[in-house]
């Protein structure tokens, strides 16, 4: 019976202390950018009550993303600070090419200074590190809110290009153009059998 009594004090001691809360509260998401806006409407209603701890994990090449990837994440921001009231913060992290922290801690509503942190990601990283994963749970667990829903947003690009790969791009750049062609034939194929039944 003492056995089974010390067992329950340690249990609860346990779940009492800060540090196992924090990271048994830290939820994770993991989304490519395609779906990133359809994230976003899914799952962060307009006028919600929660109150949210935001750290999105963004996967950059050695210079940041594309034109493309930076509009999609432009307008997921702006739908998410429309949605979102002013107590929500929002920090942003890079990995993979770029590791390190661009934006801290900062309200939802400050969409300005989110803006430039995405048209300038690179030199928004103050200091690079060699591991953003590690780099982001880190800074969630340095900047936990007890009364906020704390959540890593780990947002990928699948297919993003990097230094190292610009060779290959450039390969698959001129097969596009054997594929264009390919279309454009296939295309004018119902008028060529016209042609050549009449």
């Amino acid at each position: 019976m003492k056995t089974i009594i010390k067992t329950t004090i340690f249990i609860a001691a346990l779940f009492s202390n800060p540090i196992f809360s924090q990271e048994k509260n830290i939820e994770t998401h993991s989304i490519e950018i395609e779906n990133f806006i359809a994230y976003i409407v899914e799952n962060y209603p307009n006028q919600s009550e929660d109150l949210y701890n935001l750290t999105f994990l963004i996967q950059t090449g050695t210079e940041g993303y594309a034109l493309e990837e930076k509009v999609i994440l432009k307008q997921a921001f702006r739908i998410l600070s429309k949605r979102l009231h002013e107590n929500n913060t929002i920090s942003m992290l890079g990995y993979s090419g770029l590791n390190g922290l661009a934006l801290e801690q900062n309200p939802i509503k400050k969409m300005k200074k989110m803006l430039y942190v995405l048209d300038n990601f690179k030199s928004s990283i103050k200091v690079f590190h060699e591991d953003g994963v590690t780099l982001a749970y880190d800074y969630i667990k340095e900047n936990f809110n007890d009364n906020a829903i704390n959540r890593i947003i780990i947002v990928r690009i699948p297919n993003l290009k990097n230094e190292a790969t610009s060779s290959v791009s450039s390969v698959k750049g001129e097969k596009k153009k054997n594929n264009a062609i390919v279309l454009t034939a296939i295309s004018l194929l119902p008028e060529i059998i016209s042609v050549l039944k009449n």
